[in-house]
């Protein structure tokens, strides 16, 4: 059954002009995580848009087109990333990611064998909506510091720009009808990049001596590097793909809620980590980082209720595109932070809503110690980011999160004996 709140959904196809902003707009919302990720790594930002953008394209092709999901840079994987590139450089970082890849497509064919019918039994309402308000909950902390740090010190300045580009957001996206609504974080950007300017908050030198043509430095195995086995590298990274599966499934859920879907059904499990896995395996091979699901692309969906593949696909071609046009690239990368954490508040909060609208809607009885228990667990490891590190391999907070809500939701008893 169709749901009447939904503007677009997953098939529709939007207007020529509203298909140019709406894809813009996730292109903006994903681009600050996008190139932070190889910025940090030491990898170039624009092979990461590129791969971003191939990646995309290969996970709606896997999964038949069923799931708007955006694909980009990965923060799981930064620090062996980093300790890699410092000692061996991109041929191993290549051949971790590769292994990611892998590691999904091996999971992939074993759920195909075992059916997805487990996924509802360890995952009920009460153990997923925690979750999805973890998965946003927990990203708080990020969008507060690019709202007021500046270079480590608070700048009110950062503060006031956050705000207004949160105010003017919201009220486009409140006060006004159609189109304008639906891209109201583009128009949000636009403003709070226009008072940065004021602000005295943007550097434009980057873009004025970046050229409008550069290609991306690709780093192809057998063309840019002779490949070797590095087995610290796949023994570094191989094993997160783990953490970011559980990442994965609960973007899922996410978007299951929000267009009244069962995709862990229908493409199913089995495809959707198939696609993620082929994504990061093609960004092993030009020289990206390796990807997964975003949840700022997630949360602009959940607020203008636009489920359109086809945006996505937009969005996918335009991280193409820019990845070659330098100056384009570096306008991008020049909106301050304060811009992308204004508009972080509401999209990081509308996925945590999500959560709690599941909690309600299936009438979760909080007065019952079982679910109690088990959401209370969830929520605070979570969004306290309580991980779990052995060596170099970290599970984060989200993921210790999810695996103790699902441990507690298979051992706990329906009632606590002080109810009965």
């Amino acid at each position: 059954m169709k749901n009447n709140k939904i503007v677009l959904d997953v098939h529709d196809r939007p207007e020529p002009l509203q298909w140019l902003g709406l894809s813009i707009q996730h292109l903006f919302a994903m681009f600050g995580s996008t190139v932070l990720v190889p910025i940090l790594v030491g990898l170039n930002p624009g092979i990461a848009l590129f791969s971003s953008g191939v990646g995309t394209l290969m996970h709606i092709l896997v999964t038949r087109g069923k799931i708007p999901s955006y694909m980009s840079s990965s923060f799981a994987f930064i620090t062996p990333m980093i300790a890699l590139m410092k000692t061996i450089g991109y041929p191993a970082v290549a051949q971790g990611t590769i292994a990611v890849g892998i590691v999904y497509l091996i999971v992939s064919t074993l759920v195909s064998f075992l059916g997805t019918e487990w996924i509802d039994k360890a995952l009920p309402p009460i153990v997923v909506g925690p979750i999805i308000m973890v998965i946003g909950l927990s990203l708080a902390s990020n969008a507060g510091k690019d709202a007021t740090m500046n270079n480590g010190h608070y700048d009110i300045r950062f503060f006031i720009v956050a705000f207004a580009t949160l105010f003017i957001t919201i009220a486009f996206n409140m006060l006004l009808k159609g189109f304008a609504s639906q891209i109201s974080i583009l128009i949000g950007v636009f403003f709070g990049y226009i008072i940065s300017v004021g602000f005295g908050l943007v550097d434009f030198s980057t873009v004025i001596n970046t050229p409008w043509f550069k290609i991306p430095n690709f780093q192809i195995p057998f063309i840019s590097y002779k490949p070797q086995i590095y087995w610290g590298a796949i023994l570094g990274m191989a094993p997160i793909a783990f953490v970011t599966m559980t990442e994965h499934m609960g973007h899922i859920m996410v978007l299951d809620e929000l267009t009244g879907k069962n995709f862990l059904k229908d493409p199913g499990l089995n495809k959707t980590l198939a696609g993620d896995g082929a994504a990061s395996i093609i960004a092993g091979l030009i020289g990206g980082p390796s990807i997964t699901s975003y949840g700022e692309n997630i949360g602009v969906m959940a607020l203008n209720k636009i489920y359109s593949v086809y945006v996505i696909i937009g969005a996918a071609i335009f991280a193409i595109i820019f990845g070659f046009i330098g100056k384009l690239s570096a306008l991008i990368q020049s909106i301050p932070l304060p811009v992308i954490g204004g508009i972080s508040f509401l999209l990081f909060g509308v996925i945590a809503s999500s959560g709690l609208r599941i909690l309600v809607d299936n009438h979760i009885d909080f007065n019952k110690n079982r679910n109690l228990m088990i959401a209370s667990s969830v929520l605070v490891i979570g969004i306290g980011n309580v991980f779990l590190q052995i060596g170099t391999f970290q599970f984060s907070g989200v993921a210790v999160a999810t695996i103790v809500g699902m441990l507690l939701n298979a051992v706990l008893p329906q009632k606590a004996r002080n109810e009965e």
